[in-house]
């Protein structure tokens, strides 16, 4: 999943990128309004933090522009100003969310969890053939056993269930399960995504993850289909 960061002290945006790698997050960080509607105008995000006092454009239009052009990414809102008509009049702009300065990581990653669920038709759990994932634990379970997956492994089958039955290219999937600052060479993809055939085949669900030639790769409800 890939997240934006919208923060001008470099301290928190440097301890939310950190605490959200380590948590599997794909983060872009902007230091300003201006460049970080750029970037949410520009690439595909699963969720944007958003400060709302930041200099050149505010939060609050960063919020209204991306709603004006149609965006329907989920919002929250971090910020100092914590008078419930701050809270009411941030809702209002089309955020999701609202989290009051000073916070704690673990409210942060709760309230970023509880946005991605429910940007899921799946609610708590996603699943795709005999694959059922849940994201706020970490885990993951072919035909009822559990898998034993690395951060990344988990990260990428996340990625692949949440879009079922639909083409993922490889510059899609490096966007959102990995860093585009340390991964420019796509074909990690191809690695991991042996791995994860390797570990769904010894559960009986080698057939989920299927290659697309020229495009990427598809995990098919049926699990049916072209390997």
């Amino acid at each position: 999943m890939r997240l934006l960061i919208v923060e001008d002290e470099p301290g928190i945006a440097r301890f939310l990128k950190e605490g959200l790698e380590e948590e599997c997050y794909a983060v872009d960080v902007a230091a300003d309004g201006r460049s970080g509607l750029d970037l949410a105008m520009t690439n595909e995000y699963d969720l944007i933090l958003l400060d709302w006092m930041i200099p050149g454009l505010s939060g609050i239009e960063v919020c209204r522009q991306l709603r004006k052009a149609g965006s329907t990414v989920p919002l929250i809102f971090l910020t100092a100003r914590d008078t419930l008509e701050d809270v009411v009049f941030g809702l209002g702009t089309g955020a999701n969310d609202y989290i009051r300065k000073p916070f704690e990581f673990e409210e942060v990653l709760a309230r970023i969890r509880v946005q991605l669920r429910g940007s899921s038709q799946d609610g708590e759990s996603i699943s795709a053939g005999p694959v059922t994932i849940n994201p706020s634990t970490h885990q993951a379970f072919c035909n009822g056993v559990e898998m034993t997956l690395t951060p990344k492994e988990f990260g990428l089958l996340e990625y692949l269930v949440r879009n079922k039955d639909r083409p993922c290219s490889r510059s899609r999937i490096i966007e959102h399960v990995w860093d585009l600052q340390f991964y420019s060479d796509t074909s990690v993809i191809d690695v991991y995504i042996n791995f994860l055939r390797r570990k769904l085949e010894a559960t009986g669900g080698g057939n989920l993850i299927q290659t697309m030639r020229g495009i990427g790769y598809i995990v098919r409800e049926s699990g049916k289909g072209a390997g």
